[in-house]
């Protein structure tokens, strides 16, 4: 049966849940405060990363959390701030950081990922769409012996659980970087991870909805949300009030505000992260992350980006000059030859990234909200994740079989 779905954000996975709630026969309209053409969405590594089995809430993070809170060049910069969502979100995070936790999320994280890329691949082929997408893999380069042995330790986790992961020496590197100079100790590499260019999916997808009748609403911010029933009835916006069957809720870093209006507790922060891009030759062919320094580098269709850092300061959009910094520094630390200029730094921007304390999105009904599907929560792995998110907020709402089990992701779990 047709719904009228009304999806609360625009980023990717607002897109992707258009565009399988069209292919059912729904009718969708997308609402969101932005302009569409910023933010993570935009700003990301653009991975398609399997290779990211270990939820950022792993055993040891939040100590160095702690120590990296009086450095804000650290890959992990968290502000402290007497703000109680924020304090329950640090306890629920931190509550998270252990190993049990990790062993059982890695096959929800792997199952959702390699869904996801599977459905790029079907979206590009059916739609004939011509974004930039990549399959050469990812390559974690490490300066020093504790870095490798930890990646070595990762590939090796990953490996049991099916991917195509392993060590690879200086020369192996060189054969697949030959143009490349590089300061390294070691890598590991995963054949199974794929690339794209973050902006051309998002415009050809637009367009795509644009044409098949879903309803865009930009600059329109939802300021309240009415409630009967355990049941949406409307939204205001600065604009309008407008009305639906089914309503998703996939804005992002903002979803923590909206989630209130609802009677929703959602634990979500925001975690900024930067990009410097430079179209300037750089010779690299293969996506990689620069371990220690947390930062992604991506060669993308006519440029190369820099991205990285998670900054969990609140919401802003405030440009940290230390941190883009910091990216540069590390450019220049492993790839020596390349001297990223004053002016790529100015151009740099920022995106916010809605983290949950667990390391997985929300994804499901809440038993608050009857006719309200919760789709945030997927910190950096959003674009790894936004296809698979798209399919099974279709399915929910189209009440068909979900494509994967949902428990883990349930938005009432409790931390």
């Amino acid at each position: 049966m047709s719904k009228k779905v009304i999806i609360i954000g625009g980023g990717i996975i607002g897109l992707c849940s258009a565009y399988y709630l069209q292919k059912e026969g729904h009718q969708v309209t997308i609402v969101d405060q932005s302009n569409l053409d910023s933010g993570a969405s935009y700003v990301n590594a653009g991975y398609l990363s399997p290779s990211h089995i270990i939820p950022l809430s792993a055993p040891g993070v939040m100590k160095k959390g702690l120590k990296w809170m009086l450095n804000k060049s650290s890959p992990l910069y968290i502000k402290p701030r007497l703000n109680l969502d924020f304090l329950k979100w640090t306890l629920a995070f931190n509550k998270s950081c252990n190993s049990k936790h990790v062993k059982k999320v890695i096959p929800t994280i792997k199952r959702i990922t390699l869904l996801s890329q599977d459905l790029y691949d079907d979206i590009k082929r059916d739609e004939n769409f011509s974004f930039h997408y990549e399959k050469k893999g990812l390559l974690m380069l490490c300066q020093t012996d504790k870095a490798l042995e930890d990646e070595i330790n990762t590939a090796n986790i990953a490996k049991q659980e099916g991917l195509d992961v392993k060590e690879i020496s200086l020369k192996e590197l060189k054969k697949l970087e030959p143009s490349v100079a590089l300061d390294l100790k070691g890598a590991t590499y995963y054949k199974c991870d794929s690339h794209s260019t973050p902006h051309e999916f998002m415009d050809e997808m637009k367009t795509y909805l644009k044409n098949k009748g879903v309803v865009f609403y930009a600059n329109e911010k939802v300021e309240d949300i009415e409630i009967e029933n355990q049941k949406i009835s409307t939204i205001k916006t600065n604009k309008q009030v407008l009305k639906a069957d089914e309503f998703v809720l996939a804005a992002g870093s903002w979803s923590a505000f909206l989630n209130k209006k609802s009677g929703l507790k959602l634990l979500i922060q925001a975690g900024k992260g930067y990009r410097i891009n430079t179209e300037k030759q750089t010779n690299i062919s293969i996506p990689a992350i620069l371990a220690e320094a947390k930062v992604a580098v991506t060669p993308m269709n006519g440029f190369t980006r820099f991205a990285g850092t998670m900054e969990i300061a609140g919401i802003n959009h405030d440009i940290n000059k230390v941190r883009v910094e910091a990216i540069a520094d590390a450019v220049k630390r492993y790839y020596p030859e390349i001297n990223l200029t004053s002016e790529e730094k100015s151009n740099a921007a920022s995106g916010l990234r809605p983290v949950s304390p667990d390391g997985l999105p929300y994804i499901g009904k809440s038993s608050k909200c009857k006719n309200l599907t919760i789709a945030a929560g997927h910190a950096m792995m959003g674009w790894s994740m936004g296809t698979a998110t798209g399919k099974l907020v279709s399915e929910i709402i189209s009440e068909q079989k979900p494509s994967l089990e949902l428990d883990n992701y349930h938005p009432d779990r409790i931390f």
